[in-house]
C-alpha cells in the first residue's frame, strides 16, 4: 500500500520537543500538540485527538531523563507507558496510523554489536523498561501501529527535559575551560533529529507493513569518540579525559553497547548517513561552523 504522506493529517504530539520540533519542520502541515495542549497521561486530554480526525498520529511525549526515571518509576510508567496506553487506544478508536517513538535502551547492551528489530528487548533501567512498556501497549491496543526506535538524539531545539543535548554541553564546557570527563565504554549510535525526521517522512509514503523499525544514523562510537569528533570539527582545544562508566555515579545503569542497525528500513530503500556526515550538519545549523 502506498499513500502520500502530503495527502495525510498528521499530528505530532510533543511537537515543542528536540525530535518533535524537527519533525514539525519537516511536515510543514503536521498538527503540532505541546504539552500545553494535550496531557498524554489524561486519557480525556488525549480525545483532543478525535476532534482533528488524523491520518497519522506520532506520539513523541516521553519522559526522558534516565536517571529521574530511577528516582520517580511513577512518573516514568505513567508518561511513557500509561500515556503510550491512552494514545493508542483514541488512535484505534479513530483508525488512525499510531507512531510511537522508543529508544535503544530497552536493550540490556550485552550484545556487543549492533541491536536489529529481531533482537529480544531485555532493559536495564527504569527508563528502557517504561519504554517497552509503552512499545506493548502501542502494539497490543494500536492495530495499526510503528514502533520507530531511536537512540542518543542531539537536536538543534535541544531537549528540554535534559536542559539542551550533550553537542552543546561539550561545546559550552570547553569554551569555560571545565573539565572534561567523558566515558569511553559505553558505545551507542548518535543521531541528528533532522535525519529522523526526513526519514520518518519518506517511511510514511512508503508505509510498509505495521511493527518494530529502528531510525538512526549509520554507524556508531562511544560518547568518548563523539565529544572528540564535536571538538576535532569546531577546532576547540580542550583534552578530553576518557572515563570508565562505573567511575561516574549516576542513579541508573546504562547499556554498554546499545547501538542500532536499520536493518528494516534499508530494505525499503530508506539509508540515514553517517553519524559524522550528520554532526558536521547539525554543527553548521547551529552556526558552529562557517564554511
Amino acid at each position: 500500500m502506498v499513500v502520500g504522506a502530503y495527502n495525510m493529517r498528521v499530528v505530532v504530539i510533543g511537537a515543542s520537543g528536540q525530535l518533535g520540533s524537527d519533525i514539525v519542520k519537516v511536515f510543514k502541515d503536521a498538527i503540532s500538540l505541546t504539552h500545553d495542549d494535550i496531557e498524554v497521561t489524561d486519557l480525556k486530554s488525549c480525545e483532543i485527538l478525535k476532534e482533528m480526525e488524523p491520518n497519522v498520529v506520532i506520539n513523541c511525549a516521553a519522559f526522558v531523563r534516565v536517571d529521574d526515571c530511577e528516582v520517580n518509576p511513577e512518573v516514568a510508567f505513567k508518561v511513557n507507558g500509561v500515556g503510550a496506553y491512552n494514545v493508542a487506544r483514541i488512535c484505534r478508536e479513530t483508525n488512525a496510523i499510531n507512531i510511537y517513538i522508543s529508544t535503544d535502551y530497552v536493550f540490556n547492551g550485552v550484545k556487543n554489536e549492533p541491536y536489529t528489530e529481531n533482537d529480544i528487548p531485555n532493559p536495564i533501567n527504569i527508563y528502557g523498561l517504561s519504554k517497552l512498556a509503552g512499545e506493548i501497549a502501542t502494539k497490543n491496543y494500536s492495530p495499526k501501529h510503528y514502533i520507530i526506535r531511536v537512540a542518543s538524539l542531539y537536536g538543534v531545539k535541544g531537549a528540554r527535559g535534559k536542559g539542551g543535548n550533550f553537542v552543546e554541553t561539550i561545546i559550552e564546557r570547553a569554551k569555560k575551560g571545565e573539565e572534561l570527563r567523558v566515558v569511553d565504554d559505553i558505545v551507542m549510535s548518535p543521531t541528528y533529529t533532522k535525519d529522523v525526521a526526513v526519514a520518518l517522512k519518506e517511511f510514511i509514503k512508503v508505509m510498509p507493513e505495521f511493527g518494530v523499525y529502528h531510525m538512526v544514523n549509520a554507524g556508531y562510537c562511544s560518547w568518548f569518540e563523539f565529544a572528540r569528533e564535536i571538538l576535532n570539527l569546531t577546532k576547540i582545544e580542550k583534552e578530553i579525559k576518557p572515563v570508565k562508566s562505573d567511575e561516574i555515579k549516576r542513579q541508573a545503569k546504562r547499556p554498554k553497547f546499545s547501538a542500532l542497525k536499520n536493518e528494516k528500513i534499508e530494505k525499503l530503500g530508506i539509508r540515514m548517513r553517517y553519524w559524522k556526515d550528520a554532526l558536521v550538519d547539525y554543527l553548521t545549523d547551529k552556526g558552529h561552523l562557517c564554511f
